[in-house]
């Protein structure tokens, strides 16, 4: 029924947590789901510490065009009614399918679910960042679910933003104009543990994806403060380099 899919580039310890969290023994699920790791890794990948460690899951090469077009393959090559989205630095809760199986059956016309995220601990420092979802109207990629027909109907993620930032909020905004509604289910959740910032090359990455959300969006810059302020970025860097005409 479900297919999660988790996106991973070079970060096999983040990712082993991960799927130490979404093993059938962990998950209060039984079997009936399926895992693809789909591996965009250049220097390394994930493929034999699967092989080892978790021959439950399923390795596939990633496209190396970026994290969009990574999800994109992962769904691609799912096999399930449902495709659920992780990140690999995300530690899901025991519960999480059960979860959203329970939110489907409760809401049979819902083509698409967003899951909790909360951070592990209180912010620590400036440069730290959690996408946090306590209440839903977010749709972060590293944990929702949808049907996988819709997800195809609306082509996936668009390949067109070069860096992992803003297009979930331009997915959301599509799944919106098309006329699905989005339902936000509590109980399946992740912890996002607070990660540091890594300086001003991904700062610069972000502003390049900012700069393609407005040239498709240019009627909603708005959006772009939402999205800072949500997942808990440097707003005040931001809103200098936009005065500034960098984006």
């Amino acid at each position: 029924m479900f297919s999660i899919v988790i996106p991973t580039y070079h970060r096999n310890d983040m990712l082993a947590e991960c799927l130490d969290r979404i093993a059938p023994h962990y998950q209060q699920f039984g079997e009936n789901y399926e895992v693809v790791v789909t591996d965009d890794g250049k220097q390394s990948t994930a493929a034999n510490m699967l092989t080892e460690c978790y021959p439950w899951a399923r390795w596939v090469q990633g496209p190396q065009r970026g994290p969009a077009s990574n999800r994109n393959n992962g769904a691609q090559q799912a096999t399930g009614t449902w495709l659920v989205f992780l990140d690999d630095d995300c530690l899901p809760d025991a519960n999480l399918l059960k979860a959203y199986h329970a939110a489907i059956q409760a809401k049979p016309t819902t083509q698409v679910f967003e899951g909790k995220i909360y951070a592990d601990r209180d912010q620590a420092r400036f440069d730290e960042e959690s996408p946090i979802n306590l209440t839903g109207g977010k749709l972060w990629s590293c944990n929702f679910c949808i049907r996988k027909t819709v997800f195809e109907q609306l082509k996936g993620f668009d390949e067109g933003f070069p860096h992992a930032t803003m297009e979930d909020i331009d997915l959301r905004i599509r799944l919106k104009d098309a006329g699905f509604d989005i339902q936000f289910a509590a109980g399946a959740a992740v912890c996002h543990p607070w990660r540091r910032t890594r300086g001003w090359t991904m700062y610069r990455k972000r502003l390049e994806s900012y700069q393609y959300f407005i040239n498709k969006y240019p009627e909603k810059k708005e959006i772009t403060h939402a999205f800072l302020e949500g997942k808990n970025f440097d707003r005040a860097f931001f809103r200098r380099a936009w005065a500034v005409g960098k984006v």
